[in-house]
């Protein structure tokens, strides 16, 4: 007994004296650069981000051709990146934002449902981000509230005249940037997003061109004074902050002004990250934008409940993973569910439901229809005994979760 006690007092006071330091999160969303652009510039903020983490190619549009297909489209891939699930399941087709399904939580209803003192914040051109993605004080969020935002800009055409090279948008970037910069040095909000557009805009205009690519360069440089701000809470503070950088598409093939559809360039995008424990998936796996959220979640510590967890698409970028790469094909009755095991420990649990539920804030009913070795990569599951046209598909693995659905006809 004795021992027992001295060793508590050892853990007390070793936790006392070295206290864990207070977890901050940014994730900025820089509009429209394709994976290639961000490759051939010169990006040295970004590249001095990614060397104290990493970088790594990424993709948007979900599972192409599939029934997660999702529109290479701005404020699509916002909620994809919000809510780490694709279009199936958010339900934000285009910038019109007409019917998000907020019964798919986003970073920041995780945030307050779990720790409502911690604070949040919004940096961004469109007022819609919060108002309609994020979805502030709507009753379908739970009322949720953010403590600072500093948006709309857009709409003030006094201050920011509109004109036809979209040079105000550039104006609003630089205000957003400084804005950011200056809250998070002054007050460090636990979870922020920093929205830019202007890059967006000239790829439009321009296409692949020294407009756009100049675009991309200054994006890079107001990413330094980000960065910096963060650098600044790091060394006066005992906080511990991590940024990802991304986009949310790329850009038309042909000539670089378009985007919306699932060429590989307009799929093609990356993430930036300062994050530490970067695994394999994140470095060879082609991660998408979805995984964002739930690595975001991991890095503030927080518990995403199970019946959420089996909804997410998206897998930790940072730490511990199982499996990847879920596929489910149904053939004369059998149901044929793989993946790719990253860890051979430990078994895969497949859980198995034939309604959607969720999708209406319901409860769907799982059952446990088959329990193998992880490492051997597939269960073969009998539903002859229940026929539908529709699935829902879980892997349960030791550190993560994965899910597919079975849509007749996809």
């Amino acid at each position: 007994m004795k021992t027992i006690i001295a060793s508590f007092a050892f853990l007390v006071i070793t936790a006392t004296a070295f206290p864990q330091k207070n977890k901050k999160a940014v994730f900025v969303i820089v509009d429209g650069i394709s994976s290639d652009v961000i490759e051939k510039l010169s990006t040295p903020h970004l590249d001095a981000i990614a060397k104290a983490g990493g970088y790594t190619k990424a993709h948007v549009g979900g599972e192409k051709g599939g029934y997660s297909q999702t529109p290479t489209i701005s404020a699509v891939g916002y909620n994809s990146l919000l809510t780490g699930t694709w279009v199936n399941k958010h339900n934000v087709w285009d910038n019109d934002i007409a019917a998000p399904n907020y019964n798919y939580w986003t970073i920041f209803r995780f945030l307050k449902e779990q720790y409502p003192q911690r604070k949040t914040a919004v940096f961004s051109s469109w007022e819609d981000n919060r108002t309609k993605l994020v979805g502030e004080n709507l009753a379908a969020t739970g009322n949720l509230k953010l403590d600072y935002h500093f948006d709309g800009l857009e709409l003030d055409t006094v201050k920011y005249p509109h004109d036809k090279k979209r040079d105000f948008m550039h104006r609003i970037d630089e205000a957003v940037v400084d804005n950011a910069a200056d809250y998070i040095k002054k007050e460090a909000p636990d979870l922020s997003w920093v929205y830019l557009e202007y890059t967006d805009d000239m790829g439009h205009l321009y296409g692949d061109s020294p407009e756009f690519y100049k675009a991309v360069e200054i994006m890079d440089n107001q990413i330094g004074r980000l960065w910096a701000a963060i650098q600044y809470r790091e060394k006066n503070f005992k906080e511990d902050w991590v940024i990802y950088i991304t986009t949310d598409h790329g850009r038309s093939a042909n000539n670089g002004k378009g985007h919306g559809g699932q060429s590989d360039r307009e799929r093609a995008t990356w993430i930036v990250t300062n994050a530490k424990g970067l695994n394999n998936y994140f470095k060879t796996g082609n991660p998408g934008v979805v995984d964002i959220m739930p690595s975001l979640a991991s890095f503030l510590d927080i518990t995403i409940p199970k019946a959420q967890l089996m909804e997410v698409d998206g897998i930790p970028l940072t730490g511990s993973i199982s499996a990847t790469t879920a596929n489910a094909v149904l053939n004369n009755g059998k149901l044929r569910v793989t993946w790719k095991a990253v860890s051979k420990k430990g078994d895969a649990k497949i859980w198995l439901a034939t309604t959607n539920h969720f999708k209406e804030g319901g409860k769907d009913e799982y059952s446990l229809v088959a329990t193998v070795p992880l490492a051997k990569q597939e269960a073969v599951i009998d539903v002859s005994n229940m026929p539908s046209s529709f699935y829902k598909i879980v892997i349960e693995a030791p550190e993560n979760m994965l899910n597919r659905w079975i849509v007749e006809g996809k």
